[in-house]
């Protein structure tokens, strides 16, 4: 078997894979990363340029785009060499940094969800007073802690090794190898840690959307009688529009998200509960299928928003380095 450090005691094994396996495999993650930062960046770009979408809903895109941009640039690079090789080369702190910010970025992501879907809520189900609720000073709260929190939990797990409680020896005896980053939960951690960074959101997600589409479908019964407080609350009808379409593209977001996680996830909580026989390239792999959730994020607001599209354009034709260019009308 070739070993990560031939010359080493104990060092972890290499993958050794058929070229009819290892190229599309290198093709796959270098194409997800490249996606991940290019996309990302026309997000982070357009809603930091043009003044007419300093919106709220934006913003907390724009947060989201993010911590997408972060893991695709500093996070899929280095796993990509984990998933090739099957060995870290880094060193066991840069190990502990790399899965202390991947957990991070990944909660982040989902606490960013549940903020825009709050948001969206509002928007929906209190038209009249969404301006008052939802301020910016809000949105920036709600950014501060889609950031804090998950960082503060992540440092807690990794850096006092909060995630090996329980199976310490386990993991030195089974697991630990020379040249190995492993992402190891013993039963409580798996646990605690799939609830935080996925389960507990994702109820509160879509506990929020049942309660939207509740609304919508009231709303919808009743149009007659609330139609003037829809006047007062969407002075046009492109705005109403406007603000349907921004929920229905957040609720595809928030649906793609889930189905990329859940895989992962669902592995996570079950590994330590059935001895740790889950092979490691297939949790390898169902990390890559969540990193596609940051890739596909652009591509769902490339087709949903026309402002999108328009933004990208003009960017990449350079338009974007002309004079008052970031008070261009991307929507009326």
């Amino acid at each position: 078997m070739d070993l990560c450090y031939e010359a080493l005691n104990g060092s972890c094994g290499k993958y050794v894979q058929p070229n009819s396996v290892h190229v599309p495999k290198l093709i796959a993650v270098m194409l997800i990363t490249f996606l991940t930062v290019i996309g990302n960046l026309l997000v982070i770009i357009s809603i930091g340029h043009f003044k007419q979408l300093y919106t709220p809903t934006n913003q907390l895109i724009l947060s989201l785009a993010l911590c997408d941009f972060l893991l695709g640039m500093f996070i899929m690079p280095l796993s990509a060499v984990r998933s090739i090789q099957g060995c870290w080369y880094f060193g066991d702190f840069l190990c502990k940094l790399h899965t202390c910010v991947d957990i991070t970025l990944s909660t982040s992501s989902i606490f960013h969800l549940v903020s825009v879907s709050a948001e969206r809520c509002c928007a929906v189900c209190g038209p009249l007073t969404y301006h008052s609720r939802i301020s910016f000073p809000t949105v920036l709260f709600m950014i501060f802690t889609s950031w804090l929190i998950p960082a503060i939990f992540a440092y807690a797990i990794i850096f006092f090794e909060l995630n090996l409680q329980g199976a310490k020896d386990f993991y030195e005896t089974h697991v630990q190898c020379v040249g190995g980053c492993h992402v190891f939960f013993s039963h409580g951690p798996a646990v605690v840690t799939s609830l935080v960074s996925f389960y507990i959101p994702s109820f509160i997600i879509l506990g929020i959307y049942s309660r939207i589409y509740m609304v919508a479908q009231n709303q919808a019964r009743s149009i007659n009688h609330q139609l003037n407080q829809f006047r007062r609350s969407y002075p046009s009808g492109s705005m109403q529009r406007r603000a349907l379409k921004a929920t229905i593209t957040i609720a595809i977001v928030v649906g793609v998200f889930l189905v990329c996680w859940t895989p992962f996830f669902l592995c996570n909580i079950l590994n330590p509960f059935i001895g740790y026989t889950t092979p490691p390239m297939l949790i390898d792999a169902l990390v890559w299928f969540g990193y596609v959730n940051s890739a596909l994020n652009p591509f769902i607001y490339a087709f949903m928003y026309s402002w999108f599209r328009k933004a990208v354009r003009i960017i990449v034709t350079g338009e974007i380095f002309q004079n008052n260019s970031s008070r261009k009308q991307l929507y009326l």
